[in-house]
């Protein structure tokens, strides 16, 4: 009589891995970090090396030191978190910061709370606020490095920092645009100014619709994001277009579509369920905005996926995900 082998329910499987998932999102992050190397040159190379190889060594020395268990850094985890910190990160950063930030991200924000699935908070994203707070002269230095290919791009303020300062100046949106020769060309190819992974929305999107159709992320957060920002600002834009941005503005500068594809969707401190995925996203659009419009820094998204990210226990409990095997 052959034996009969008993395992507890459920018994579909499929070819997914953490290791398959963490090595999608660092293909799909391979445009935004071919184009910063090549604008930014070697800088942008630094920070990458210094970041990704730190929060490797950290995740391994913790595990296996500390907590004395099985090491973990294999699942690319701790690299994918090291790729968007450095990412996050203004070209011009010196490479110690980007260590500091790395060791906080996985020392402190991911193995404190036990290692992967159990963080509350986006590591590369924790991180960043953590040193804009700590070290906020070398997070807002935007001089750029010379890069691999000549581009005509000026070094200063971010996109976003120009109209806030220009606003406060009085001075309106079409002096400023006038005034800083703006195209949204520029925003597309070459966002002058900001960190950098931000400096090409045409590599973000391409990244997004690479984990699209790879299947390791669904669209309702990220479009949820965009939506809410298209809406909040497109009422604001209507009702005076001479202080308020446009929608097509505040999705292509700064920050917002990096954050919406590879952070704000992070399975670990994201919504179970699709509903709660869309409450998520929503409250990271309004979140950004409100900051954009009316707070003192000239962008949010960072501080509205961490604020979301708290909020994520509570929206599980409220939009539960539906049990296995029922409608």
């Amino acid at each position: 009589m052959s034996k009969l082998l008993v395992s507890p329910s459920p018994h579909i499987h499929a070819d997914i891995s953490t290791a398959r998932i963490m090595r999608d999102v660092v293909i799909a992050l391979l445009p935004s970090v071919v184009v910063s190397i090549l604008y930014y040159g070697w800088s942008s190379v630094m920070l990458l090396a210094v970041s990704v190889i730190t929060c490797i060594l950290v995740e391994y020395l913790i595990t296996r030191f500390l907590m004395k268990s099985q090491c973990t850094i294999s699942d690319w985890s701790a690299a994918v978190t090291g790729v968007l910190l450095a990412l996050n990160l203004p070209p011009a950063c010196p490479w110690w910061v980007a260590m500091i930030g790395a060791i906080f991200a996985i020392g402190v924000v991911k193995m404190t709370f036990g290692g992967l699935g159990q963080n509350l908070f986006n590591p590369a994203i924790a991180a960043r606020v953590f040193l804009l707070v700590s070290f906020p002269v070398a997070m807002t230095n935007w001089a750029k490095p010379a890069g691999f290919i000549n581009v005509d791009a000026t070094s200063g303020a971010t996109l976003l920092g120009t109209v806030k300062e220009g606003l406060a100046k009085g001075d309106s949106l079409g002096q400023i645009f006038a005034a800083n020769d703006f195209s949204y060309l520029q925003t597309l190819f070459i966002n002058i100014g900001g960190s950098a992974g931000e400096i090409s929305a045409i590599a973000i999107l391409i990244g997004f619709v690479y984990l699209l159709a790879r299947k390791v992320i669904r669209p309702h957060i990220t479009l949820s994001i965009w939506a809410t920002v298209i809406v909040f600002s497109g009422i604001f834009w209507l009702i005076n277009p001479e202080q308020y941005t446009d929608p097509l503005f505040n999705l292509l500068t700064g920050g917002l579509l990096l954050g919406s594809v590879f952070m704000a969707t992070d399975y670990v401190t994201s919504p179970m369920s699709a509903r709660g995925g869309i409450i998520y996203g929503v409250g990271i659009g309004l979140l950004t905005m409100l900051i954009r419009y009316f707070g003192s820094y000239p962008e949010g998204v960072s501080f509205a996926v961490l604020i979301m990210n708290s909020v994520v226990p509570l929206i599980n409990k409220a939009f539960k995900q539906k049990k296995y095997g029922r409608a």
